[in-house]
């Protein structure tokens, strides 16, 4: 099982946001201070630009390329890729994977930008059993086990979030696997090594974390040893 730290952008800044609610940010500071502290211990981290997610495309792909280029972190980055070119543009400045979200439904897209592109990952965002997109602020009415069945037909890498225990600190909700041999990475709430535990249980290939980090409500380097 993999931990992938995070750090989410917006202005410049690393933040985190509470359920993904753009006027709750909390910042933290520089995200290529941020990034370089989690170099010692892990080689990938998860980044999501929530600028882009809000505005419909890419807006931090330059302090992306920045993080890559000084830590010399791998990383997985979502957050408005709804455009063939900006995920063409994310990976030219060196990103391992491009998270899709909004336009993962679209068949016709998916299967291109699968085609072309190595590592897309779909981010599966629910909230009560039901996909959300454009930055989680539109409801899709597509069930979570619908979504999936669709999605796997063009990729084998998916990252599962539970938009209510985002950024809450309030531990995961997650109780049964859904999905069978492809690779699901978890996000939202992860807070205690229990959590941990329990999505490993789960048979979950990775966890991402981010506030629990930053609040020192989890240690990182526990966490690794955990898994």
């Amino acid at each position: 099982m993999n931990i992938y730290p995070a750090v989410d952008l917006m202005d410049g800044k690393a933040v985190r946001l509470f359920k993904g609610q753009k006027g709750s940010r909390k910042v933290y500071g520089d995200p290529v201070e941020m990034a370089r502290g989690f170099s010692d211990l892990v080689d990938k981290i998860h980044i999501v630009d929530l600028d882009g997610a809000f505005q419909g495309r890419p807006q931090n792909l330059d302090a992306v390329k920045k993080i890559i280029a000084e830590t010399g972190l791998r990383v997985q980055v979502g957050g408005g890729f709804r455009e063939y070119h900006d995920i063409e543009k994310a990976y030219s400045v060196g990103v391992d994977n491009v998270i899709m979200g909004t336009r993962a439904l679209d068949e016709d897209f998916l299967k291109l930008i699968t085609h072309d592109f190595p590592g897309i990952t779909v981010s599966l965002d629910c909230r009560d059993g039901m996909i959300s997109l454009a930055g989680w602020e539109r409801e899709s009415g597509v069930p979570l086990e619908e979504a999936f069945d669709f999605v796997r037909k063009y990729v084998d890498r998916m990252i599962y979030t539970d938009i209510n225990r985002d950024g809450t600190l309030e531990g995961i909700a997650m109780e049964h696997k859904f999905w069978d041999h492809e690779e699901m990475i978890y996000a939202g709430g992860v807070t205690t090594l229990e959590d941990v535990r329990r999505l490993k249980k789960l048979e979950f290939s990775g966890a991402i974390i981010g506030k629990a980090i930053y609040e020192g409500k989890i240690s990182l380097k526990d966490t690794l040893k955990e898994v």
